[in-house]
C-alpha cells in the first residue's frame, strides 16, 4: 500500500454559531431560516471554501467550513456574518422569536469575534488520517468546558493515554482567559501536569477563568480551539451567554476521542438555564437537538469527522448511543432536583452573572431603604 504523504497546505477548520431567531421562543431555528443560511453559504462560499456542513445544536445554527485561508481570515468571518444576516431576514419574515439577536452589529467590522458570533478554529498540516471533534453547546457559556477539558487532558482517571501513550507524556500547554478583565484580552499559559493544581485552581471559577486554547507540548501543535471572548463582559457591560463551539483535534499525540467524551457522563453543573441566569446540569444530547425544559437544560452536541484534504465526512453524533440515553435519564433527575429549589441560593447565578437586570434595578431601590441601626 502506497504511504499517505502529510498536506502540503495548512487546512483550516472553522466553526461558527448564532441565535438568529428561533420557534417558539428559545427552542429551535425554522427549516426556511437553516436552508437559508446553507443556501447562502452554498451561492457565495464556492471560490473559498473547501467544504462545509450546517447543523444546529438548541436554538443555534452553526456553519462548519473548511478552508486554507488560516484562522481569523477576514473573507471567511463575513461569508458567515453575510449568511446569518441572510438568516435573520427570513427569521423576520417569519416572525420568530429573537430574529437576528446574536447579531450585535449593525455592519460587518473585519472579524466575527466580538460581535456576537461564537467562533472556534484550528489550523494545521493535515496527518494521513485526522480526526477531529465538534462540540456545541446552548444555554451555558464557554466556561462550562473547563472541567472536561481539566479531565480530558490532566486527569489519567479519564485519560489513560496520560500514562500509557508516550505521544502525551509531556503533556499540555493552557492558555486561559480572564473574562472579567474587560480592556484587553488576558491570558494566562500553564503546563500541565507541572501546574496542574494551578490550572485547576483557576478553572474552578468558570465565569472567570476559560480554557481558550489548549497545545501539545510533545508536538507543539494545538489541540482544542474554544470560541472564548470577553463578549459577555464588553465594556463592562454584562451582554449575556456566549452559547460555546469546541474543536479538538484527537488520537495520536492528543487524548483519543472516548477520552474527550468521557467526562460529559457528569452532568455537571454550569451557567445557564432559563433567562440565562441559573445554574444547571449540562446534558450531551444528539445533533440538531432543540431545547425545552426550563429553556434548557443546558446542552452540549458532539459531531465526530474525519478531514482529508479538506474535505469533511459525514458527522458521526458521539451522543447517539444508547449508553448516552442513561445518562440523560440521570442528568434530567439532577436538573429537576436543582429547580425544585427555585430561585433560591445556588440554582440561581451570583448578580454580576444574571442577564435580566430587573433584580438589580429591585436591589438598588432597597438599598435606600435600608437603616443602620445605633448601639
Amino acid at each position: 500500500m502506497k504511504k499517505q504523504q502529510h498536506a502540503s497546505k495548512k487546512i483550516t477548520i472553522s466553526a461558527i454559531k448564532a441565535d438568529i431567531g428561533s420557534i417558539g421562543g428559545h427552542i429551535k431555528p425554522s427549516k426556511r431560516v437553516l436552508a437559508t443560511v446553507e443556501e447562502y453559504v452554498k451561492q457565495n462560499g464556492s471560490d473559498m471554501l473547501i467544504d462545509y456542513k450546517i447543523s444546529y445544536t438548541g436554538d443555534d445554527i452553526l456553519i462548519l467550513c473548511t478552508h486554507t485561508k488560516g484562522k481569523d481570515n477576514k473573507e471567511i468571518h463575513k461569508l458567515a456574518w453575510d449568511a446569518f444576516k441572510a438568516g435573520t431576514d427570513t427569521a423576520f419574515d417569519q416572525g420568530l422569536y429573537g430574529a437576528g439577536q446574536d447579531l450585535l452589529k449593525d455592519s460587518f467590522s473585519g472579524n466575527i469575534k466580538g460581535m456576537g458570533p461564537a467562533v472556534a478554529e484550528l489550523e494545521f498540516f493535515e496527518r494521513p488520517n485526522e480526526p477531529f471533534l465538534m462540540f456545541a453547546a446552548d444555554k451555558t457559556d464557554p466556561g462550562a468546558y473547563n472541567l472536561p477539558l481539566y479531565l480530558s487532558f490532566c486527569d489519567p482517571m479519564h485519560n489513560s493515554g496520560l500514562i500509557l501513550s508516550s505521544n502525551m507524556a509531556k503533556g499540555f500547554r493552557f492558555d486561559i482567559m480572564d473574562v472579567s478583565y474587560t480592556k484587553a484580552d488576558k491570558v494566562i499559559s500553564l503546563n500541565a501536569p507541572e501546574e496542574s493544581y494551578q490550572i485547576a485552581a483557576l478553572l474552578r471559577d468558570p465565569e472567570r477563568f476559560v480554557v481558550e486554547k489548549i497545545i501539545s507540548r510533545e508536538t507543539g501543535e494545538q489541540a482544542v480551539s474554544v470560541s472564548t471572548t470577553r463578549l459577555h463582559n464588553i465594556a463592562g457591560t454584562y451582554t449575556g451567554k456566549d452559547d460555546p463551539i469546541l474543536l479538538a483535534r484527537t488520537q495520536g499525540a492528543f487524548p483519543a476521542t472516548g477520552e474527550l467524551l468521557s467526562p460529559y457522563h457528569i452532568g455537571h453543573f454550569v451557567a445557564g438555564f432559563m433567562r440565562g441566569s441559573h445554574t444547571g446540569p449540562l446534558m450531551p444530547v444528539k445533533q440538531n437537538t432543540s431545547v425545552s425544559f426550563f429553556d434548557g437544560p443546558p446542552v452540549v452536541s458532539c459531531a465526530a469527522y474525519c478531514v482529508h484534504n479538506g474535505k469533511l465526512t459525514s458527522p458521526a453524533d458521539t451522543f447517539d448511543h444508547p449508553f448516552w440515553d442513561h445518562v440523560r435519564n440521570n442528568i434530567s433527575a439532577k436538573a429537576i432536583e436543582l429547580r425544585r429549589q427555585g430561585f433560591y441560593g445556588n440554582a440561581m447565578l451570583p448578580y454580576s452573572e444574571l442577564e435580566y437586570g430587573g433584580i438589580v434595578t429591585t436591589l438598588k431601590s432597597l438599598e435606600k431603604r435600608f437603616v443602620v441601626r445605633k448601639k
